[in-house]
């Protein structure tokens, strides 16, 4: 890996928009040096779009960005010909040919050329593969033969490889299992170049030197890892929030004031009017008097106007710095479930995947399950058996209250309707007036509410997919969640957990993500691994995690 220590990223009023004319830069302002730098922000903030356009993917609108020093990026979604054999993904295939052709006797100039410098490629190869837990791949199977997980560990291998002085990761742990996470935090805590890595895994913001949080179009920087960040923010809230409430009480004084000035000048016309009309003074002098005090009663007026534009100024600058990050707070005693009651049964079932549940296995009243295990293992399968969407290769799979299922695509939405359409579809006897009261709780208010599901962003589309679900009628007693947190950003993260507070139900949740499954309370832990057994977040950690 190259240490250049003049690699660097520049954006200098970078700007950017989308063929339709959305605004997502305007003028934006970045500098990035070595170390390891999280970029934050929530969804639909621009985060892949900035780092598209710092890999030249995109083209800016205006301004311009510039890396100093080799450039090595992973986007999103990672896409590998599945006909290319694992050499040839790492980008040696031709290096190693002539290596092995050297090895045989066919030391010729075009074989030296191919090869370079690199003699220890194949060994250096393997080395990648190994740091990333792919040592058992080789380099001769192909693509295809890999799950998902794998070619993305595979392309960071590349990137690994190929030593850049600048890297890029867009979400680089989304879909990636326990395992592969850990190996991936560790590539990341070893590398002494320039990163810049996208992420709402908490896990591997601990692991970065420095965050930038991208928010309204520009970048705040603030020191150390994830947690240093959350609390830099709480306590820039807390002061953003004691100027809204000074500010306010500033409008309300000068508000008072302003009225006190007119109250004086009024009494002071109309004290003038009477001694006019009384005559107790000349008219000349009671004209002069009026005058003077209609003058010196104006200014005053003028003044207090002025200081409350100047109050109200200061609240509108103190409002800007206060974040808009609502969580959803809501009441569902239609999902209560009674301790002790029967909730699911699984007897002797063996799923399609092939994972079995020895015996009967059931789930009782209000209990918290979190399903881990590999990827491949079947736990999307074993939910989706739950839900009746699969029929299991034998045994018996009983529900007995009423079901909800949040698969990872989010396609219970239809995406032609709004979100108050969507809800309906869900609780079909409910008022409009009721449906648009309970989504307000999901901070879907008003015209957001309107709002067509296939426009929505990542996380505005799972609050309304999980709001149709925890509205319907009947009400989920059992909610079965696959991936809950993939794709959502930080806020809508802890939205979601707020949300499941309120559900009084069972939970299902099959997720990678440990600290989500500790933030909402599981009560029993299950491991997926060709059978059922119960685990523990202490050995999930010690064995998935550290394995």
């Amino acid at each position: 890996m190259s240490t250049t220590s003049a690699a660097f990223i520049t954006c200098s009023a970078l700007s950017f928009e989308w063929p339709d004319g959305t605004a997502v830069f305007d003028g934006l302002q970045l500098a990035v040096g070595p170390g390891r730098t999280g970029l934050i922000g929530r969804n639909g903030s621009g985060k892949s779009t900035l780092l598209k356009l710092v890999a030249g993917e995109l083209s800016p609108s205006g301004g311009q960005s510039a890396v100093v020093g080799s450039l090595g990026y992973l986007p999103q979604n990672v896409t590998l010909d599945t006909s290319l054999r694992v050499d040839e993904a790492l980008g040696i295939r031709a290096a190693r040919a002539a290596l092995h052709a050297i090895e045989a006797g066919e030391a010729t100039e075009e074989n030296f050329t191919a090869v370079g410098d690199d003699w220890d490629v194949e060994e250096r190869a393997l080395a990648a593969l190994e740091q990333l837990g792919l040592a058992r791949i080789g380099l001769d199977r192909t693509v295809g033969e890999l799950s998902g997980g794998q070619g993305v560990l595979l392309r960071l291998a590349a990137l690994l490889l190929a030593r850049p002085d600048v890297l890029l990761l867009d979400e680089p742990t989304n879909n990636l299992d326990l395992r592969a996470r850990r190996r991936l935090y560790a590539a990341v805590e070893s590398w002494s170049g320039v990163m810049l890595l996208a992420s709402h895994d908490r896990e591997l913001l601990e692991r970065v030197d420095r965050i930038a949080d991208l928010h309204d179009g520009e970048v705040q920087w603030y020191g150390g890892n994830f947690s240093d960040y959350e609390a830099q923010l709480a306590a820039e809230q807390e002061a953003a929030e004691r100027l809204v409430r000074t500010a306010e009480a500033d409008v309300v004084r000068q508000k008072r004031e302003l009225a006190e000035a007119h109250l004086k000048l009024a009494r002071r016309r109309q004290y003038g009017q009477k001694m006019y009309d009384t005559k107790r003074a000349s008219k000349i002098v009671a004209n002069g008097n009026k005058s003077t005090a209609q003058e010196s009663a104006g200014k005053h007026r003028a003044l207090h106007t002025e200081r409350l534009a100047q109050a109200k100024e200061r609240l509108d600058q103190a409002v800007e710095a206060v974040r808009d990050e609502a969580d959803i707070r809501i009441e569902l005693p239609a999902t209560r479930v009674p301790p002790g009651r029967r909730v699911l049964t699984l007897s002797g079932v063996r799923l399609a995947h092939g994972a079995g549940v020895p015996g009967e296995w059931e789930v009782r009243g209000p209990e918290r399950i979190a399903v881990v295990g590999g990827n491949g293992s079947g736990k999307t399968t074993l939910l989706r058996t739950v839900a009746g969407l699969l029929d299991p290769l034998s045994g018996e799979v009983a529900t007995h209250v009423p079901v909800g299922f949040l698969p990872q695509r989010l396609d219970v939405l239809d995406e032609g309707l709004s979100v108050v359409a969507n809800a309906a579809r869900f609780a079909p006897h409910a008022s409009n007036n009721l449906i648009r009261a309970r989504l307000a709780h999901f901070l879907f208010r008003g015209a957001r509410a309107d709002r067509a599901a296939g426009t929505l962003s990542g996380g505005e589309r799972f609050r309304a997919a999980l709001a149709a679900l925890l509205l319907a009628d009947p009400a989920p007693q059992l909610l079965m969640l696959d991936e809950p947190t993939n794709n959502l950003d930080l806020a809508s993260v802890r939205q979601l957990a707020g949300a499941l507070d309120a559900y009084e139900g069972a939970l299902l949740v099959a997720s990678h993500d440990v600290p989500f499954l500790e933030s909402i309370g599981i009560t029993r832990w299950l491991l997926l691994d060709g059978t059922i057994r119960p685990t523990t977040a202490e050995e999930v950690r010690e064995t998935l995690w550290t394995s």
